[in-house]
């Protein structure tokens, strides 16, 4: 039995800035993985993931950091190209390849506490695969892959056609505003996750960029601070790390505030640099600790 079970599709990331063009790894699957080790309670994590034979390599890299993956098959890799402009909330993204879908069959043998689906693309995680999970563990789900529609190479916003259902099934759902107001037509957050929790998810997630977040759980609301960063290199897997540093203090036992401060200064951290958090746990206790910036419930 794994503490935290991420699964989701590794990707190849051509990441455009107006400083320079840099060719990763990226994905849930990769920040979440690469991030969950720099913190003090990663040992019970697991890692399941679908790329092609050609990117292995990438695997073997994540093995020898110690971060246990299980690899499934697929023909191909997923490949994004995310372009941002100076304003970092911002970005035009683009599908080069996709990778096959998981199935429930592949995944009725994983076992953890706690599963998060980083969900890319809409196909990647059928209904049946968001039903057996919830019977296995608390589900965690990134909004974010069943609202992208793939045209030839380009993505466009979608509604989540299963949503109804799926809903009833999952314990934390991850949104940004604009996320949030296609699945529930409301443009004021508080309404869209209301609207959610009548739908049946229990914790949402609430991501408002530099304005911060939005926790809403048991019918209340938690404004969570965004901490000022020393500087803004690369917004790229902020969402990742966010819903990583959530799930980890949940974890541990701590309430939506405080795993919601937590994971906005773990946020805040990865923003300053390229590449998943690299910080330590420390740097994050040592932000709330400085900080002025407190939670509130609203």
């Amino acid at each position: 039995m794994n503490d935290i079970c991420c699964i989701g599709h590794l990707t190849l990331d051509k990441i455009v800035t107006p400083r320079k063009t840099t060719y990763m790894p990226g994905g849930t699957s990769y920040y979440f993985s690469y991030g969950i080790q720099h913190l003090k309670d990663s040992k019970n994590y697991k890692l399941v993931t679908a790329l092609a034979p050609s990117e292995y390599n990438t695997v073997e890299e994540m093995r020898k950091k110690g971060i246990q993956v299980e690899v499934l098959p697929s023909k191909h890799t997923v490949f994004f190209e995310n372009t941002y402009g100076e304003n970092q909330d911002e970005r035009t993204q683009r599908v080069l390849a996709k990778a096959d879908p998981f199935t429930a069959d592949e995944l009725k043998h994983e076992e953890a506490r706690f599963f998060h689906l980083g969900s890319l693309l809409a196909d990647d995680f059928p209904l049946e695969v968001v039903k057996l999970l919830a019977q296995k563990g608390i589900l965690a789900v990134d909004a974010q892959g069943y609202l992208r529609e793939v045209k030839g190479e380009h993505v466009y916003p979608t509604d989540w056609k299963e949503k109804r259902e799926a809903l009833k099934y999952i314990d934390i759902l991850k949104v940004n505003e604009q996320e949030a107001e296609v699945l529930t037509g409301h443009k004021d957050p508080k309404k869209a996750a209301r609207q959610l929790a009548e739908w049946g998810v229990k914790e949402i997630l609430l991501t408002l960029g530099s304005l911060g977040s939005l926790i809403y759980a048991n019918g209340k609301f938690y404004k969570i601070p965004a901490y000022p960063p020393k500087e803004v290199v690369d917004a790229t897997g902020c969402g990742d790390t966010y819903v990583l540093g959530y799930l980890y203090m949940r974890n541990k036992g701590f309430s939506c505030e405080e795993a919601g401060c937590f994971a906005a200064a773990m946020s805040t951290i990865k923003l300053e640099k390229s590449g998943p958090f690299s910080g330590s746990e420390e740097d994050i206790w040592n932000i709330l600790r400085t900080s002025k910036l407190k939670a509130k419930t609203v």
